[in-house]
C-alpha cells in the first residue's frame, strides 16, 4: 500500500518577501530611524549605497497601514502569476532589477529630494513584465467594481499614484520601464 507523502511547508521567494517587509514594518514602527538607516537619501548614497536594495523592504508606518498593505497584495496576485510564467529565478530578477533600476531613476531625477522608501519599483517591475506578456488579462482593482485588461490597471494605476504628494514616482517609472522590457524578452521565448 502507498502512501501519498505530505510535502512539507514552504514559503517560497514570495513569502519570503513579504515576511521580510512585514518584519521591518514592525521594527520601524518601533524605531523610526531605521527608516533613515535603510532609506534611500539620493544626497547620501555613496556614503550608504546598501541603501539602493534596503529602501525596497521599507515602508513607513507613518501615516498610516495603506502603503505596505497595497504593495504586498499586489506582489502576492501579481508575483504569484509571473513566478507560473517565468520561474522563479526570472521573477526574482524582474523584482531586485526593477526596484534598483527604479531607485536609480528616482536619483537621477530626484537628486536632492527626501528619502525613498517601498517596494513599489519592484512591483511596477512585476505589473510591467505582466503588461507585455498578458495585455489583455483582465483583473479588478479596488474600488473599481469590473476587471480591466491589465495594461489598463497598470498603466492606469501608475498616472493616477504619480499624481499623489510624497510618492516617488521616479521609482514607480523605472521599475515599469525595466518590467517591460523583461516581459518582452521572457514574451520572445
Amino acid at each position: 500500500m502507498r502512501y501519498r507523502r505530505s510535502q512539507s511547508f514552504s514559503l517560497g521567494s514570495i513569502g519570503y518577501l513579504v515576511v521580510t517587509n512585514l518584519i521591518l514594518y514592525i521594527a520601524t514602527s518601533i524605531n523610526d530611524e531605521l527608516i533613515r538607516f535603510f532609506g534611500l537619501q539620493p544626497a547620501s548614497f555613496w556614503t550608504r549605497p546598501w541603501t539602493i536594495v534596503t529602501n525596497l523592504f521599507i515602508h513607513d508606518p507613518f501615516p498610516g497601514f495603506w502603503h505596505i498593505l497595497a504593495n504586498m497584495i499586489t506582489l502576492y496576485f501579481f508575483g504569484s502569476y509571473l513566478i507560473r510564467l517565468v520561474g522563479e529565478k526570472r521573477f526574482l530578477i524582474t523584482y531586485f532589477c526593477g526596484g534598483i533600476l527604479g531607485n536609480i531613476f528616482y536619483m537621477l531625477l530626484e537628486s536632492s529630494g527626501p528619502t525613498a522608501i517601498g517596494a513599489s519599483g519592484a512591483v511596477f517591475a512585476m505589473a510591467g513584465a505582466l503588461t507585455v506578456m498578458r495585455p489583455k488579462e483582465r483583473v479588478f482593482i479596488i474600488p473599481i467594481p469590473v476587471p480591466l485588461p491589465l495594461w489598463v490597471a497598470v498603466i492606469g494605476g501608475f498616472l493616477i499614484l504619480s499624481f499623489f504628494p510624497y510618492v516617488a514616482w521616479q521609482a514607480h517609472l523605472g521599475g515599469l520601464v525595466f518590467g517591460l522590457i523583461a516581459g518582452y524578452f521572457f514574451r520572445r521565448r
